[in-house]
């Protein structure tokens, strides 16, 4: 099975898409991955959702909003970051932002003058740092390489840290089964009591919400998108019925049922 998903080779991303399969392309757009699975061009695409420090990944949100594909499986990592530098003098620190955002407090307090530049991946900071001495990565511990020096490890501002990445697939393999499910919902209007009125139908059949995020929907100012994760399958009744009724709210808009799924741990 071809899988897709952000690189290059190294990312915290491929070490989640390496529980899908053993061939693994890359690029360096979340975006692209939906586009290309959608498209049929992979078998299944890995991309982040959310961290447990720095949130929501928002490209990932709004290309699961207008991608023609299903969210098959969860993979849930924790995240282990690592300073990496040819020596232990540098001026710049290189990694993605959210790496650099989750270890914030331990930057401000052992390298306070150092500048931060945000790249396309946390491998791509590793290749900075390997062609320039001035510059250090930050990236999980096993980038070391001949050319880098591991100068500290969990450099994470939280020993909880972890990402959650969703395996996504075509639409065809959409499935009803599984413990969690998650649904885009469109309303296409705005009124007093809209948001509740959506959240009620999942209230009254006792369906917990393990997530609710609003994204601007792109058509005009103060109008939003919705992503709702929930602890329930698309096979039962009671989700049935509830999203039945949201349909019915959001008439003027749509309902993407993404699809239900199960979550995996796995330790990179």
């Amino acid at each position: 099975m071809q899988t897709i998903t952000l690189g290059p080779s190294g990312t915290y991303s491929h070490r989640a898409a390496t529980a899908v399969s053993e061939d693994v392309a890359f690029t360096e757009s979340v975006t692209d991955i939906v586009a290309s699975v959608a498209d049929g061009s992979y078998e299944r695409g890995v991309i982040p959702i959310e961290n447990s420090i720095e949130g929501s990944v928002t490209e990932s949100l709004d290309a699961l909003a207008t991608g023609d594909v299903a969210v098959v499986r969860e993979i849930i990592t924790p995240i282990r970051h690592a300073l990496l530098a040819q020596g232990e003098s540098f001026e710049t620190v290189a990694s993605h932002a959210q790496a650099l955002a989750q270890c914030r407090g331990y930057l401000d307090e052992h390298y306070p003058a150092v500048e931060l530049e945000a790249v396309a991946s946390t491998a791509r900071g590793v290749q900075r740092a390997i062609e320039d001495p001035a510059v250090a990565a930050i990236a999980h511990p096993d980038n070391v390489t001949e050319d880098l020096t591991r100068l500290a490890e969990d450099i994470q501002d939280q020993d909880s840290n972890a990402t959650r990445f969703v395996v996504i697939g075509p639409e065809a393999a959409r499935s009803e089964a599984g413990g969690k499910t998650s649904v885009v919902i469109y309303p296409n209007s705005d009124y007093p009591g809209l948001l509740l009125k959506l959240l009620e139908p999942f209230a009254e059949r006792d369906i917990n919400l393990s997530r609710l995020e609003s994204r601007p929907s792109g058509e005009r100012l103060g109008d939003y998108v919705f992503h709702v994760d929930f602890q329930a399958g698309l096979y039962e009744e009671r989700t049935q019925a509830a999203l039945e009724e949201i349909e019915a709210l959001a008439s003027e808009g749509w309902v993407r049922r993404l699809g239900s799924y199960d979550t995996e741990h796995v330790v990179s």
